[in-house]
């Protein structure tokens, strides 16, 4: 991954964090990090 696509999906990521918070408090975040979380312990189950 080269600088400018690393730059540009931070920026992409921060944007979206940004109106996650402002639009729906923090909610769409919030379900992603329990679903990863899940998901971790899902896969730690079967290793």
């Amino acid at each position: 991954m080269t600088n400018p696509i690393a730059v540009g999906l931070a920026i992409v990521i921060l944007i979206a964090l940004a109106l996650d918070f402002g639009i729906n408090a923090g909610a769409g975040s919030l379900f992603l990090a329990r679903e990863f979380l899940r998901l971790i312990h899902w896969v730690a189950f079967w290793r």
